[in-house]
């Protein structure tokens, strides 16, 4: 061998070398099932409200030399995706207890993951860092405001890795604004002044008890059972919002008295409903194995007519506690917060959890039965008409939607799709429920899978997970059939149109009448929207700007798009009163169309709609000779309902 090649093989190998010590130096630990040495201590400090900047400051135990690697949580629980906002971390900074700044590297491929090299002879680690709270909508969550805090902890600090999660103690302090209030699942809590100092916990643990603050807070006991009790944290943007009236209030409590009669068991050793009603807190719905976040728009109590679209999410938030939280899809369950999750069974976790939120809003009278009835329509209708989509996409591949994309909005959702595992599993789940109904002469139902599957070991907190072969194997033993050829039937089809067996076996059929129902009216003016999806297959805001079309409807044939401004509808300003005359008067002529003047950009041209079909909106009807099983599916299992007008 020449001297060049010998020079240039030691030069290779040297750099092959250097590239391997490289790759050990910067890897990533995989999570062990073992204990972290020592407990983490965490200060969150919330205080500076006006600037919405969260501080934290943690001191990590280290018990030796060398590689370690800080990891913000990414996958998140509830989300089922890549959810954690790296983005809104800032000023890292990390110190030895002698105050010695060390390096940190970001991780070359895992933006959340940050290498730092420990010193010998140090046995802590001083990190410091800002989240920093989005102050405006398009920025993200707005989850600090000048009345209101929703502190999700895993947003708020960082990890080693190395190990489960279940095997990091952490102990929380939070500093808190001033006279503000606090709710959490977490025990255990020391405060002076505005500092609050918990119990030692499992970073699983704390990350599934996130904290609602804020100046205006109302406790109310849903539950008063002394081993386990439910409780109602009222947090609002002002003090008139949490003025619920008796009869509200009992509502609630029926909710919870009639989600134990379903189950038949506890999971719990307490539960905290944390609930915000605000105009600038961003909504959330997201369950937790103690607690829930939950937070709407004002007026939840004193609109309580306008209210009703978001009556079912804190029965819906609740049945998480045994659908999602005990009784887990064992796909879902990961040792870490860096170990990508499957979403596979999201149609059990999700679906049958919206078919019970929903169920149990008509049972405790947070809905009327009517309501129920047309809230379930619009669902049905939204398939019969408006989900072209699931001609190329099945049920079953939408559980990936989360992990696909879980932020923003689509163009052509009745196309594109999006989470229909809620919806559609809904209506899956209508369908199995009445087909037990129907398979054992009304003895057994879907109320018998829920006690049977989520209601063992009652009193147990430890998660249990599930397959779907467990979900089929109790189905098989409430009411034998061929179940795994009859699910696997409704998550892998592909027709249009909404699947319907269900509702027909309850003894309804869905129709189209002419004026909207109640549920109709209250979802669009909750959305600020008039829809006409099932009609001419648009959705327009107040302003005449095109929100939503229906793929393959009779607008998007005549070259609709969303963004579209519609000006004015037959030579007149535009409204939609006038929109819904036109659509009216061409009801069964053929000769007589809907000509619409729209602004595409900055052009504008008139566009013909070739629709003579007439106002259409979702209605459920009895059909004659069938039983209604559906009537029977919503009464009360604990007494009669109140009346949810009151």
């Amino acid at each position: 061998m020449s001297r060049h090649a010998f020079a240039l093989l030691f030069v290779l190998v040297a750099c092959v070398v250097s590239l391997e010590a490289r790759a050990q130096e910067l890897a990533i630990t995989p999570p062990r099932d073992a204990q972290y040495p020592g407990v983490v201590q965490l200060h969150v400090d919330v205080s500076d409200v006006d600037r919405r900047i969260v501080r934290v400051e943690e001191t990590l135990p280290v018990a030796q030399a060398g590689p370690l690697t800080l990891l913000y949580p990414r996958w998140l629980p509830g989300n089922h995706s890549t959810t954690g906002p790296i983005e809104l971390l800032a000023g890292l900074q990390v110190e030895t207890e002698r105050a010695e700044r060390l390096d940190w590297r970001r991780d070359a491929e895992k933006m959340h993951a940050f290498h730092v090299q420990v010193p010998a002879g140090v046995t802590s680690l001083r990190l410091r860092f800002e989240f920093i709270s989005p102050t405006s909508a398009d920025q993200g969550r707005q989850v600090l405001t000048q009345d209101l805090l929703g502190l999700q902890w895993e947003k708020a600090l960082l990890y080693p890795a190395g190990h489960y999660v279940s095997r990091i103690e952490f102990q929380p302090t939070l500093r808190l604004p001033e006279a503000w209030s606090y709710a959490t699942a977490l025990e255990g809590a020391q405060r002076s002044g505005d500092t609050v100092r918990f119990a030692p916990v499992s970073l699983e643990h704390l990350v599934d008890s996130p904290v609602f603050a804020g100046p205006h807070y109302r406790l109310v006991e849903l539950d008063a059972n002394p081993k386990s009790p439910v409780r109602l944290n009222v947090f609002a943007d002002r003090p008139q919002e949490l003025d619920a009236t008796t009869a509200q209030l009992e509502h609630h409590r029926r909710m919870v008295r009639e989600t134990l009669a379903l189950f038949g068991s506890r999971h719990y050793r307490h539960y905290d409903f944390l609930f915000g009603i605000s105009d600038q807190f961003t909504g959330i719905g997201l369950e937790h194995h103690q607690s829930s976040e939950n937070a709407v728009g004002l007026g939840y109590f004193t609109d309580w007519t306008a209210s009703a679209p978001s009556r079912d999410l804190l029965p819906h938030e609740f049945v998480h506690s045994w659908n999602g939280k005990f009784r887990r899809p064992a796909d879902l369950w990961t040792p870490s917060y860096d170990v990508p999750v499957r979403t596979s069974l999201l149609w059990v976790y999700e679906g049958m959890t919206e078919y019970w939120g929903m169920v149990l809003a008509a049972r405790s009278g947070l809905w009327s039965h009517a309501y129920f009835r047309d809230t379930l329509a619009q669902y049905a209708a939204s398939y019969d008409v408006g989900r072209a989509g699931r001609q190329w996409r099945n049920l079953q591949d939408t559980t990936q939607q989360p992990i696909i994309f879980y932020r923003g909005t689509q163009s052509y959702p009745s196309w594109q799709r999006a989470k229909d595992y809620y919806t559609e599993g809904a209506l899956v789940w209508l369908d199995v429920d009445t087909k037990v109904r129907e398979l054992t002469r009304g003895k057994r139902s879907l109320d018998d899978f829920a006690q049977a599957f989520f209601g063992v070991h009652d009193g147990q907190v430890t998660p249990q997970t599930y397959t779907f072969e467990d979900v089929v194997a109790t189905l098989q033993s409430l009411a034998p059939y061929d179940w795994p050829a009859y699910l696997r039937a409704r998550l892998d089809d592909h027709g249009r149109g909404a699947p319907l067996e269900g509702l027909e076996r309850a003894g309804w059929r869905i129709v189209y009448v002419e004026e909207p129902s109640e549920s109709v009216r209250a979802v669009d003016a909750a959305n600020a929207l008039d829809s006409f999806l099932f009609s001419v297959g648009l959705a327009l805001d107040k302003s005449g700007k095109v929100a939503e079309v229906y793929w393959d409807g009779p607008a998007f044939k005549a070259g609709f798009a969303p963004g579209t401004t519609v000006i004015a509808v037959n030579g007149r300003a535009y409204s939609a009163k006038l929109l819904r005359e036109a659509i009216t008067a061409a009801k069964g002529d053929p000769q007589r169309r809907i000509d619409l003047l729209v602004r595409k950009g900055d052009t504008f041209e008139t566009v013909s709609l070739d629709y003579h079909d007439g106002l259409r909106y979702p209605k459920l009807e009895r059909i004659e000779g069938r039983d209604d099983r559906l009537s029977v599916i919503i009464k009360p299992r604990t007494g009669t309902t109140p009346d949810p007008r009151k």
